[in-house]
């Protein structure tokens, strides 16, 4: 059924092929080397030294804002806090104004090399059946059935 997809259609797919079996190894390689990191009980001694550490730090901290919550500091504290997000928030809505035609012209740009990388697979692929020569000994695209 391939031989029925236009060349370009076929040089295209080849491509996206690659690219797709691309990152199914860089995926199996991350898998190898997390599940080799994590297979070490060196290293899941220090994850789990971490995590205790962390819980203790979060229910100190929790305790310490429940208290401080609760004066009238807590109340100020509070109050700035909430214009402060306010504050975020819209500074982060510029920030997106004015990075939004940057990674635009950044996605454009990748689009391109894409595609110039499409284009040299497909040029290359071209190449490859205008060397062989029985593609075009017969003059016809198809071979008779007695040759198969």
């Amino acid at each position: 059924m391939l031989e029925e997809q236009p060349e370009g259609a076929q040089s295209s797919a080849e491509g996206w092929s690659e690219v797709g079996r691309q990152f199914e190894a860089l995926g199996a390689s991350l898998a190898r080397a997390l599940r080799a990191a994590w297979a070490r009980e060196e290293t899941r001694q220090h994850v789990q030294a971490v995590r205790d550490g962390m819980e203790k730090m979060v229910s100190e901290v929790d305790r310490a804002v429940e208290d401080a919550a609760q004066s009238p500091q807590g109340q100020q504290l509070r109050e700035h806090a909430a214009k402060t997000a306010e504050s975020l928030r819209a500074a982060g809505e510029q920030t997106w104004q004015e990075a939004q035609p940057h990674l635009l012209s950044a996605l454009t740009k990748i689009n391109a090399e894409l595609k110039a990388v499409v284009d040299r697979l497909e040029q290359k692929g071209s190449a490859s059946r205008e060397a062989s020569p029985d593609d075009m000994s017969s003059g016809t695209p198809e071979r008779p059935a007695s040759d198969a």
